[in-house]
């Protein structure tokens, strides 16, 4: 098959090279490609000198090839070379040197249609241009969509964590008692103490994962009280605990006792604390239970987070969980701390109480529930990824099991006080799959105990325990019949997921790869006779359709009643962030592909119409080695239909996505189905039926600032020309 035939095939996976804005390579840029090609300067473009080029791509591209990869040491040199022949538009296989024409080699450059160097620069400018005219309070309120929430958030934790500080600060430092006996230290140790108060609540919380789960119920709580980010808060908020806690020990040693210590102060601290209490010398406030438990507590709170440093978790992750142990005693303490009542009533006490006990239950809960070993099935997946498929525990007490969602893994044949947060991958008939990258010493032992072999093994069992389910990010996505899910980096595989399940839940109702349930709608006939699932199924559906089949072809809608369209884009930096799920991903697009070939007519579009956009918007500063990729990337053939550079069979685009015109023509989309379904308001004349349009973000704050702008503008627009189509913007944040 001749490269502009693959290309052809590969056009139709990429709407950003078939869109009429896309921006070509330019004639220098053409020119300097073949300069760099034309070593010799001969006017020739050589076999050799582009094989030159691709060694040293593919060096840059795949230092370390996986096998997907034409430089993979497993693959013999037969793909290799048919892609530099179809390069020069040959498909000789003589040993007798290739070559072709400079204008002819040029030629075939522009019939590729390979974006521009210039194009992701432009659509970044385009982008800036776009927020720059759309008028301040726009620009204000698309911002607001996006940070709004968090906005809210920190200010709820900042305002009482400085409210509590500032009531304490004024409550010390006005009343000349309290000075007058403990000097300076006792305002620095109660404002301290002040703004300890939240900040220990709000630690503590940060841990419970069922407190988040349970705050999911409500978006817009959720939203504002933003647990998504819990691991990054938890740790920004244990930093400020520890700095607060230290200043406050300052205040006390270097103040509060020093001064308290005084002959010339006894008086005035016999009239705050009692006469019974003085002569108090430096070492009683030492020996006191205040003094011992809060030296104690921050002693040990030093101590854990010595055990929380990166390099501890890397070096041994039970070290690092064992550490955390610590967490116990010193709540403890610190509850023990203020119950000698000598300046104030008891208060953090009560602060910790509600989120201890929380945090209480849920470690508690976990540790029984290691006990409780499932038995799970492992499998090898790839180089890079394992499949776990569990039975998911009964009963479900506080809530179902969500594609989506993540549980705590712990296998106790590795160790029984790890606890690992894996996502769900699928969630069917009482089993959940995940889908683990094996890039870590955890990760890579669990491999280990799957049996050895190629892609798509034996499976093996194994003993887990399952804690869960947590989070349920995107929940909200099955409220909308059609979906746009943006994304970037590994933190949308909860999208995948949701994709995943929805795939294989459509592949059960309507006849899939491995399914025997027949689908509803027509069979192509040359897929039928080629396969025979589909020869079987065409006769049983056979006199039924003939009875039909003229009435359907004139009538009947190529939108089929429970239309769903999901259109997933997935932003990563580079191509190996997207190799490890590759096979997920690959799942849906061969179900996509399977659904598709079983239509009887075009254009017809089958009940689940996912449709899959990888970006990878890494920059590369070589002129060969942006033009080379692409050229990787479109090379598809009918035996290898994956691409050779990122393994993916939905086409990947390289750059960084125009969400502007990938939203309007959504639209477009959105406006010719409510036309060609003929679908209407129930009970109403005229006016097409509402279309809620879920639009689900995580990523840059531009993209979603844009997004967010977008969802407001499409949605008046669809009111002024009486297109019922709604699109609500979500923000959706994996922490």
């Amino acid at each position: 098959m001749s490269l502009s035939r693959r290309t052809s095939l590969s056009l139709h996976s990429h709407p950003t090279l078939t869109d009429d804005s896309v921006l070509p390579l330019t004639s220098d840029e053409i020119q300097s490609f073949l300069d760099e090609l034309d070593h010799n300067g001969d006017g020739l473009i050589q076999y050799s000198e582009v094989e030159r080029a691709l060694d040293a791509v593919n060096e840059e591209l795949t230092p370390s090839p996986r096998p997907h990869n034409i430089n993979h040491p497993s693959k013999d040199d037969v793909a290799r070379h048919a892609f530099l022949r179809d390069l020069l538009g040959t498909t000789s296989t003589s040993s007798e040197p290739i070559a072709i024409r400079r204008e002819d080699f040029a030629e075939r450059l522009k019939s590729w249609n390979i974006p521009s160097m210039k194009q992701s620069t432009s659509n970044e400018a385009s982008d800036r241009e776009y927020m720059s005219s759309i008028g301040p309070w726009r620009r204000f309120r698309s911002w607001w969509s996006v940070k709004g929430p968090e906005v809210l958030f920190l200010g709820l934790v900042v305002g009482s964590i400085l409210g509590m500080m500032l009531w304490q600060s004024l409550k010390y430092s006005l009343n000349p008692k309290y000075r007058a006996a403990f000097g300076w230290g006792v305002v620095l140790a109660k404002t301290c103490a002040g703004g300890l108060y939240f900040t220990m609540f709000y630690l503590v919380l940060s841990m419970s994962r069922y407190f988040s789960t349970f705050l999911r119920r409500w978006y817009l709580v959720s939203r504002i009280v933003n647990w998504d980010l819990s691991q990054s808060f938890h740790i920004k908020i244990s930093c400020l605990a520890l700095g607060l806690a230290t200043l406050h020990a300052i205040g006390h040693l270097g103040g509060t006792f020093v001064y308290g210590s005084r002959s010339s102060r006894q008086d005035a601290v016999a009239e705050v604390l009692s006469p019974d209490l003085v002569p108090r010398p430096y070492n009683a406030y030492i020996r006191s239970l205040p003094g011992i438990t809060g030296l104690v507590a921050l002693g040990l709170f030093y101590v854990l987070a010595g055990l929380s440093t990166p390099r501890i978790r890397k070096w041994n992750y039970e070290v690092f969980q064992l550490g955390h142990l610590l967490m116990y005693p010193i709540i403890a303490l610190l509850m023990a701390h203020g119950t000698a009542h000598l300046l104030q009533f008891p208060m953090l006490g009560y602060f910790l109480a509600f989120p201890t006990l929380l945090v209480l239950v849920e470690r508690i809960t976990r540790l029984f529930i290691g006990f409780r070993g499932i038995k799970a099935t492992i499998k090898i997946l790839d180089s890079a990824t394992i499949q776990l498929t569990i039975p998911t525990p009964k009963p479900e007490v506080l809530w179902r099991y969500k594609p989506g969602q993540y549980i705590f893994l712990q296998v106790p044949s590795i160790s029984r006080f790890q606890w690992h947060p894996f996502t769900i991958s699928t969630c069917i008939n009482s089993k959940i799959q995940l889908h683990i990258k094996t890039d870590g010493n955890w990760t890579s032992t669990l491999r280990d105990l799957a049996p050895s072999g190629e892609k798509g093994g034996t499976e093996g069992e194994l003993v887990v325990g399952l804690n869960g389910p947590f989070g349920a990010p995107a929940e909200r996505f099955y409220e909308y019949s059609h979906a746009i899910l943006v994304g970037s980096g590994i933190g949308v595989t909860p999208f995948s997921g949701i994709l995943a399940d929805l795939q294989e839940r459509d592949d059960r109702s309507h006849g899939g790869p491995g399914q025997a349930t027949a689908p509803s709608e027509g069979i192509n006939e040359k897929t039928s006779n080629s396969n025979p699932l589909s020869r079987t199924l065409s006769r049983t559906l056979s006199r039924k359709k003939s009875r039909t089949r003229s009435q359907r072809n004139s009538t009947r809608s190529p939108y089929p009643p429970d239309y769903k369209r999901i259109d997933f884009h997935w932003m990563v930096r580079d191509k190996n962030h997207l190799s490890w799920f590759s096979n997920l991903l690959n799942s849906i697009s061969k179900s996509q592909e399977y659904h598709r070939s079983l239509l009887s007519s075009s254009p017809s579009y089958p009940h689940l119409d996912i449709r899959l956009q990888t970006h990878v918007t890494a920059k590369r500063k070589s002129l060969t080695t942006h033009i080379y990729r692409w050229l990787l990337e479109l090379h598809r053939t009918d035996d290898h239909p994956e691409s050779p550079l990122t393994g993916l069979l939905n086409g990947s685009n390289f750059g960084r996505p125009d969400f502007i015109k990938i939203l309007d023509k959504h639209y477009e989309d959105m406006a010719e189905y409510q036309r060609s379904s003929g679908r209407h308001r129930e009970g109403g004349e005229g006016g097409a039926e509402k279309l809620k349009v879920g639009v689900f973000f995580c990523g840059a704050p531009m993209i979603g600032e844009i997004l967010a702008d977008r969802c407001k503008a499409l949605t008046k627009r669809g009111e002024e020309e009486g297109v019922e189509v709604r699109y609500h913007f979500m923000i959706e944040v994996f922490g």
